[in-house]
């Protein structure tokens, strides 16, 4: 395959695999025959593309010829199980009907059916990040805190759920969408923050992630402008609009405090800011909507010295009330020092880390880290950023913790 040919197709692959999965998924009604639709079109498209170019809409075509592969694949399996061949039928009678329709909210359907109340909390989030989303298995274990194998469990036994209860693809009705929403919120967020800061990799940031995760918040504030999901489109905006300070010339992380905020992107600020007033116009404050207004205070600051850290730990007490999480806690710790000091930050820290799923994450390892090292408490900051990147196997967040290492070593060797 010549070269350009092939970077059209890889780029189709990274821009439209999972919508195209989520399409096969609505058209073919099953899970695993769609993934195997799907690896069957990109296949087909790697023998043709070559010969005849890239089709003009290449989702459409590999729709078409993953839907096709999937029927000639059921006739096959026919001669061994006679079902099958009804179901092959029946599936050809649609594709020739052409019920194609509405494939730009197909990842939404999906969305709406993995997160179907019938299934478990947790099974609904690690099947729609796995399938929807193309998260791997490590990097869903990454935000849940738990093991591969425990996610992988997870995914098989929902899909079977799926298929057994016989669970409709679809977005469900206004009356049924507030039961759903809060799963499906929490799904889009933890995409967007896969997007926002990866788990693994070279990149600190995958702006295909981040860029759907968005994507779904605006369609979903169309569907139902609750102040939650305005709150989430908010919060999302407002971290977005810091990507390109995030890192420096060489791909290293920039923390906040230390960033360029003249970078900042006053587009989405703006956008973002609106959301937040509409919300704190309706006075209906839900988790996103307290997160978002931190994050609108932090853009409203022109430095970390300016910030009104006051106002920020007020709404992480709201927060807490609303959402109590370690995480949570750990980030009002954070604010904390900032206002107070390291050591006022330093000791509520110390007793986070206490906590079992904070033991296990690296973040909260290396705020600790940061505040001793500010303390001077050398060999406490050497021992948590040691312990930090035991824990970080993203590229970026590793350089970063391997500098600041090498600086405590030589402060406490001096």
């Amino acid at each position: 395959m010549d070269a350009p040919v092939q970077a059209q197709l890889e780029a189709v692959y990274r821009r439209e695999s999972r919508r195209v999965l989520a399409t096969l998924i609505r058209l073919l009604g099953d899970f695993d025959l769609a993934e195997e639709a799907l690896h069957d079109a990109f296949r087909a498209a790697m023998e043709q593309w070559p010969q005849t170019g890239v089709p003009d809409q290449p989702r459409a075509w590999l729709v078409s010829t993953g839907r096709f592969k999937a029927i000639d694949g059921l006739r096959r399996r026919a001669r061994f199980d006679a079902s099958l061949a009804q179901i092959a039928d029946t599936l050809y009678l649609q594709a020739e009907a052409g019920d194609e329709e509405d494939l730009e909210d197909d990842r939404l359907r999906l969305i709406f059916t993995c997160c179907h109340p019938a299934l478990p909390a947790d099974a609904q989030l690690a099947l729609t990040l796995r399938e929807v989303c193309d998260l791997t298995t490590e990097e869903i274990a990454h935000a849940f805190l738990s093991s591969p194998s425990t996610i992988a469990q997870r995914i098989v036994r929902a899909k079977g759920k799926i298929r057994q209860a016989g669970i409709p693809y679809r977005v469900p009705s206004r009356e049924e969408l507030p039961e759903r929403l809060d799963i499906v919120l929490h799904v889009v967020y933890l995409v967007f923050n896969e997007g926002y800061a990866a788990s693994a990799g070279d990149s600190l940031t995958r702006h295909d992630l981040s860029g759907e995760a968005i994507r779904l918040g605006r369609l979903l504030v169309e569907l139902l402008p609750d102040p939650e999901t305005l709150g989430l489109l908010a919060l999302m905006l407002l971290h977005e609009s810091r990507r390109t300070a995030r890192t420096d010339a060489n791909g290293d992380l920039v923390l906040l405090e230390e960033q360029d905020r003249g970078v900042w992107d006053r587009t989405l600020i703006a956008e973002g800011r609106a959301l937040v007033q509409r919300i704190w116009n309706a006075r209906r404050f839900g988790p996103y909507a307290l997160q978002a207004s931190i994050g609108a205070v932090h853009a409203a600051a022109v430095s970390s010295k300016d910030t009104d850290w006051s106002q920020i730990v007020a709404l992480y007490d709201l927060l807490l009330r609303a959402d109590p999480s370690p995480v949570v806690e750990l980030n009002r710790a954070a604010a904390i020092a900032m206002r107070d000091g390291p050591e006022a930050g330093l000791a509520l820290i110390s007793g986070l880390l206490e906590n079992d799923e904070l033991r296990r994450y690296a973040p909260a390892h290396s705020a600790h880290a940061d505040l001793c090292r500010r303390l001077s408490r050398h060999e406490q900051a050497r021992a948590s950023y040691l312990r930090a990147l035991e824990l970080t196997s993203q590229s970026a967040q590793r350089r970063f913790l391997e500098k600041r290492l090498r600086e405590t070593e030589t402060l406490r060797g001096a």
